[in-house]
């Protein structure tokens, strides 16, 4: 059965071929009459490419290293994958039941599975297998008790060694192939700052020899640490902005690096290189719950909060110095579920308390195409032409998107032990749909030929 939304014909647009940011069709070249030595090169560069856009790792594994993947534009280049689903999912590979209490997701990488949980008074790191069997599990620093008990960020992956920072404020750096302790470093004390209502919840970036994250101190707004012994390699202090709940993402803008992210009342971009706020824009939530991660893309950049606290785009000027407001509205107001772009739209979940779904807006103009109320409040990650969504009602769909329309192509609840809502964001990567909810942790193969 297939369940349609459509947009208003008279606003609608034609819908070209589905493509990500960026993403180019590869055609496989003519080896005849190559030299041998030619074609073998020619070869191995195209299984360069070919990992590449698989999200494989150096030695061809899975490789998710970290929220949102390695662009952290939530979008998987996986292709082969399942079009449609048995009526109780693909199949079930296996179920671990002992995450702890959480919200992680999964970062996948040197043939393991990367998450976090809180056990008694500990919060953890924990890494499995690829046949969700536990390798290793390493304490970082005090379990969460306030708002929403439980872990909430998703451990990053760089070159062998995992970072994590926990609800606290505790950042700590594991060997990725065993958890032993590389360093670790209270942010919260070090750089005189306090967590809001709902603890830390960011997922730190890796860039460079960096690990960049805001703790929002007095003494260091936005931090960047060396990434291999935790020592400060510049703290800004002129951001006036508190640390919110958002993930931040890197961006280059005419030659700058940029960190951009959603603090507590304002977007901002900071020069990665020296730490200099750049510009900073207003963009203040309604319920203190400023959460989903920036978008950027060709010079614009979108944040979106929940509770009809909106979703904006701003343009950043050519000399990188300052933004200007393009749009905002109230349709794609996102709690926590992420939004993803794709061939100029937008999609994401409203706020489920005004009978919002799945939302679909014009990114250059803020254009609302659709809402989707039907697919309910949801939490994304795009594959091989489908969004992913993880619903907070607990169930997982499949839905095919255009600018015009929603059409579940196939839906199923996973036998999950406890009621919702599930907070957490799907991963797809290896040919394998790993979903979270509290404590269990579901991996299901997606690869075409099950049904």
């Amino acid at each position: 059965m297939f369940i349609i939304f459509k947009a208003n014909e008279e606003t609608a647009h034609d819908e070209t071929q589905m493509r990500a940011p960026g993403e180019h069709t590869m055609t496989a070249p003519r080896l005849g009459g190559v030299p041998a030595k030619c074609r073998a090169i020619v070869l191995a560069a195209l299984l360069m490419a070919c990992a590449w856009a698989c999200g494989a790792g150096e030695n061809g594994e899975p490789y998710w290293p970290e929220f949102h993947g390695p662009k952290r534009d939530n979008i998987v280049r996986e292709t082969g994958l399942l079009k449609e689903w048995p009526k109780d999912g693909p199949k079930l590979l296996w179920k671990f039941a002992e995450c702890g209490t959480g919200y992680a997701g999964v970062s996948v990488a040197e043939g393991l599975l990367f998450t976090t949980g809180d056990f008694g008074d500990q919060e953890m790191v924990l890494a499995l297998d690829l046949h969700g069997q536990l390798k290793w599990k390493a304490a970082n620093g005090k379990a969460w008790k306030g708002a929403q008990p439980g872990a909430r960020s998703t451990p990053t992956y760089n070159e062998g060694v995992v970072y994590q920072l926990n609800a606290t404020g505790r950042l700590v750096a594991l060997t990725a192939a065993t958890g032993a302790l590389l360093w670790s470093t209270d942010l919260a004390s070090r750089f005189e700052a306090r967590h809001n209502f709902w603890g830390y919840a960011e997922n730190v970036v890796v860039d460079g020899d960096m690990v960049l994250c805001m703790p929002g101190g007095a003494t260091g707004r936005v931090v960047a640490l060396n990434k291999k012994t935790g020592a400060t390699i510049w703290a800004n202090t002129e951001i006036t902005d508190s640390a919110g709940y958002s993930s931040p993402i890197m961006a280059t803008h005419n030659g700058a690096r940029l960190f951009i992210t959603l603090a507590r009342r304002s977007v901002l971009g900071v020069d990665a290189r020296t730490g200099k706020l750049l510009w900073s824009h207003k963009h203040e939530g309604t319920c203190d719950q400023n959460v989903t991660s920036p978008l950027f893309q060709d010079g614009a950049v979108f944040v979106t909060s929940g509770h009809k606290g909106g979703g904006r785009a701003v343009r950043i000027a050519a000399d990188g110095q300052s933004v200007t407001e393009l749009w905002f509205g109230t349709d794609l107001d996102n709690c926590h579920g992420g939004v993803v772009f794709l061939n100029g739209y937008l999609y994401g979940s409203g706020c489920r308390l005004y009978n919002k779904g799945l939302v679909c807006v014009e990114f250059a103009t803020g254009k609302t195409m659709y809402n989707a109320a039907e697919i309910g409040k949801t939490s994304v990650t795009y594959a091989d032409g489908l969004l992913y969504c993880l619903g907070n009602d607990a169930t997982m769909t499949l839905v095919e998107v255009t600018p015009q329309q929603a059409k579940v192509v196939s839906r199923f609840t996973p036998p999950w032990k406890h009621k919702p809502p599930c907070l957490s964001h799907p991963v797809v990567c290896g040919g394998r749909l790993y979903i979270r909810h509290l404590d269990e942790l579901f991996a299901y193969d997606l690869r075409a030929g099950q049904l």
